[in-house]
């Protein structure tokens, strides 16, 4: 197989892609060393800081109801569900995501009420006061990896998915 690697422009960051088969991989792929990696066609982007200084990057998964400040979204014209609905129905999802990243970015793709879903949730990097505060504190407040339980902001209820 031939591997390179390339920039996502969605996220940033670099990724393996087969140019044979078209597969890609945020990964390692099965059978790589880290040293043959170091070998591939764009290597270089491996070595590239991740992260701007000060910033950090997020997944979400927004459940909106009626009292968010705009009760429509992709799926829905016009959201009727309670809070309590809303928040309900986001714990389901919380159980079904676990702890693993792949299932987050799959449920958001299919659940999510943000345009966001497009991309798995990902929102891409963002500074402090870029975002509603209890969503920016809890972003902040998260390991790389790490999935927070449900954040009420005036967008709807989240939970949010720090991923650098």
């Amino acid at each position: 197989m031939t591997w390179e690697i390339r920039l996502s422009n969605s996220r940033g960051v670099p990724y393996f892609f087969n140019v044979e088969t078209k597969e890609s991989t945020w990964d390692l792929p099965p059978g790589m060393t880290q040293e043959e990696a170091k070998e591939l066609p764009g290597a270089d982007l491996l070595s590239r800081p991740k992260v701007p200084a000060g910033q950090v990057r997020a997944s979400h998964l927004l459940v909106k109801h009626s009292g968010s400040r705009r009760p429509a979204s992709w799926k829905e014209a016009n959201i009727t569900r309670s809070k309590d609905e809303a928040v309900g129905i986001l714990k389901d999802y919380q159980t079904e995501i676990g702890s693993s990243a792949e299932n987050f970015a799959q449920i958001a793709t299919v659940h999510s009420d943000c345009s966001s879903h497009e991309k798995g949730g990902d929102l891409g990097f963002f500074g402090r006061g870029q975002m509603q505060k209890p969503f920016e504190e809890a972003a902040y407040a998260l390991d790389v990896g790490q999935i927070s339980d449900i954040i009420s902001t005036d967008s709807g209820v989240h939970l949010v998915m720090r991923t650098a």
